[in-house]
């Protein structure tokens, strides 16, 4: 579990894990020749106590209509897009020479060009399924069943429930297994219980015939049937997204003996032994009464229907490292009729991007080693200090928190780890295989299994705690509870985020947001639950939590009170920790960013002022286009609120802002002081 400021749920469920990659380049970081805050991203049309969103992003939103090939685009994709012309120009070149044979820029050089090659991949057709369909076909009892789920989790395709290894939350230092649910194709419950979404649910049958078909099975519509039928089966017995949030009821620890004895009709034993893991002595179960009920699901169900479900999630996982026509189905089912995506991403950007995230760290060294400067790392290191003194002094100005807590939450503070651009120490992949005379599909297939047995490997051992859980080249940010550390891969630090030639409001608004939304989120709802070591513990005073609870309730009923699109209200609940770390994030950055004007205010640049510069630039992180159908897609399943509201809903609690631009009563924007919340 960890905390990101811009998390996306992906529709493909193959996991990509890391490598690592030893070849540089001579390029450097060109210099930045856009306005630190362009005047031409506002709307003056609006006045910014009616809409600040549409005031501060509506030119921007009108510069940047939405391309075909995404369901939102914003600054995020902006970055992303960057990054990608800068990593192909990097791929390019290695290609242009053979690479040594073994060495990581060989395997990422063969593994973008099997991405590439349309005609090879429309030869193989369906071919590459066939031995993982042959086996989940010649499954014939409780044990070979069990045998075959566990190979596919080995693979990371974790049908019915998944299995990793993580730092034990109430013992951080050491690594223990954990299972909880999983094994929805559509990713959240809703979309198979609730009846508004029959649609996508029907549309949804139909991919899994269509994907049944391509495969060479016999029957695909009766097979997408009993395939749905089980998955429904699921969802009835999962967790909603928002119970899938309390940290403490999801942390349920068993023996390996214990487990087997309570959950009988699955054979955990056999599936012990099929991943070669020593049976543990603790086991931290998700959701106990999942497992229950899923292990009532496997005594009552037709074994065939079982094996229908396996082969529909096999075939899905996969589709998109197939040939064209698989691709197309996957499009066309979870890219256009979920997202509301009208045209594909040309095949040079799939197959970097499978690149970058199957061999994360390899390309990392690479994109660091010629686009990260090392004076981007030191200034950044420079403003986290001051946002962690500013949120210092917001802790002891709190006034519902009691002394006690205060100071151990000062403790936790001092105590967070910084990670800024990339690992300190790269991964060796050295035993890792890319071997091209196999498809791209069992490349693929073979890099995930390399990775899931990399990480059972780490069963009982201590914690690498100078791991990182996110690539250099991704654009993103996250904080983690149980090392309680931020991190700040490279590619993030980069306009609009990160400017060295901003004034500091331009870059306190944007990066610092960033840098002060991860550390609050140590003490969101979530984070709040793990002390300075990453162990999961109460320090808080009984008070102090019922105090927190009531304002965060206020919180959550704010966003609830708003429509995403007719008919369709934003989740509170879902979204409570991010919105906790928003609202804090701007309280933060705001004081470090006063702080650092000492005893001289600096003068107004384009007619507004640093505070008005301030806001500004952090709705300008937040400008993006997006489909109705993405909106209601991310409302199911992300944490995240959408951009629009994480600006004008978090706003409207912080005075300082009302003050900024002259915001009072009587304005949509403003609210009232009594129906505000400040929690950080």
């Amino acid at each position: 579990m960890y905390d990101c400021i811009n998390f996306r749920i992906m529709n493909s469920r193959i996991v990509y894990l890391t490598l690592a990659l030893a070849t540089a380049f001579s390029c450097r970081q060109p210099e930045i020749t856009e306005s630190a805050l362009d005047p031409a991203n506002l709307d003056r049309t609006v006045a910014p106590g009616d809409d600040f969103y549409q005031y501060a992003t509506g030119g921007w939103q009108a510069a940047h209509p939405l391309k075909p090939e995404y369901s939102s685009y914003g600054s995020f994709n902006v970055l992303t897009e960057n990054n990608e012309k800068k990593l192909r120009t990097l791929f390019e070149n290695m290609g242009a020479s053979t690479p040594v044979p073994g060495s990581e820029a060989q395997k990422i050089d063969d593994l973008y060009k099997m991405g590439l090659d349309s005609v090879r991949l429309a030869a193989e057709g369906a071919e590459p399924l066939k031995k993982g369909l042959a086996e989940i076909e010649a499954i014939s009892d409780s044990r070979s069943f069990a045998e075959t789920v566990a190979r596919m989790h080995a693979a990371s395709v974790f049908p019915f429930f998944g299995g990793y290894v993580g730092a034990d939350m109430t013992d951080s230092d050491v690594n223990v297994l954990y299972i909880s649910q999983s094994g929805l194709g559509m990713g959240d419950r809703d979309y198979y219980l609730d009846t508004a979404n029959a649609g996508i649910k029907n549309a949804y049958r139909q991919y899994l015939s269509r994907i049944f078909a391509l495969s060479g099975m016999e029957n695909p519509d009766s097979a997408a049937t009993d395939a749905l039928e089980v998955e429904d089966a699921l969802a009835r017995i999962s967790w909603s997204s928002v119970e899938l949030r309390d940290v403490k009821k999801s942390y349920n620890p068993v023996s390996a003996k214990d487990l087997k004895a309570a959950y009988p009709d699955f054979d955990f034993g056999a599936w012990f032994r099929e991943l070669e893991i020593a049976e543990p002595e603790k086991i931290i179960v998700g959701q106990p009464s999942y497992l229950e009920a899923l292990n009532s699901l496997f005594a009552d169900t037709d074994m065939g229907k079982l094996k229908k479900y396996l082969a529909a999630h096999y075939i899905s996982e996969y589709s998109t490292v197939l040939s064209e026509d698989f691709y197309d189905a996957h499009f066309d089912f979870f890219q256009k009729t979920m997202a509301g995506v009208q045209e594909k991403q040309p095949r040079w950007k799939r197959s970097l991007s499978a690149a970058s995230d199957l061999l994360p760290e390899a390309v990392g060294k690479l994109y660091v080693e010629s686009y990260f400067p090392q004076e981007s790392k030191d200034a950044m290191l420079r403003m986290i200090s001051n946002i962690r003194t500013a949120l210092g002094e917001h802790i002891d100005s709190l006034a519902w928190m009691t002394d006690s807590t205060k100071a151990v939450a000062k403790e936790k503070l001092e105590a967070i780890v910084v990670k800024v651009g990339y690992p300190d120490k790269w991964k060796d992949y050295s035993t890792l295989i890319i071997n091209p005379t196999l498809s791209y599909m069992e490349n693929v297939r073979n890099i995930c299994a390399w990775n899931m047995a990399d990480n059972l490997s780490r069963l009982d051992k201590p914690v690498d705690k100078t791991e990182w859980l996110m690539s250099p080249q991704t654009v993103n940010a996250y904080y983690n509870p149980t090392t309680n550390e931020i991190c700040f891969p490279a590619a993030i630090l980069q306009p609009p985020f990160f400017n060295p030639e901003a004034d500091d409001a331009v870059n306190y608004g944007a990066i610092g947001v960033v840098i002060s939304h991860e550390m609050t989120h140590g003490f969101d709802d979530q984070g709040r639950h793990f002390d300075k070591n990453g162990n999961m513990t109460d320090w808080w005073k009984k008070e102090d939590e019922e105090t927190f609870r009531k304002m965060t309730d206020i919180l959550v009923a704010q966003f609830d009170s708003v429509y995403v699109l007719p008919g369709v209200r934003a989740n509170g609940a879902l979204c409570l920790g991010e919105n906790i770390a928003d609202q804090g994030g701007l309280r933060v950055a705001y004081t470090a960013l006063q702080n650092s004007f000492g005893d001289t205010r600096p003068a107004d640049i384009d007619g507004f002022t640093a505070e008005q510069r301030f806001y500004l630039s952090y709705a300008n992180i937040w400008a993006m286009n997006i489909t109705d159908e993405e909106k209601a897609r991310l409302t199911k399943l992300d944490v995240h609120s959408l951009g629009e509201n994480r600006v004008n809903v978090t706003l409207r609690n912080l005075q300082t802002f009302f003050d900024a631009f002259g915001i009072e009563e009587g304005d949509p924007m403003y609210r009232p002081v009594e129906e505000r919340v400040i929690i950080w």
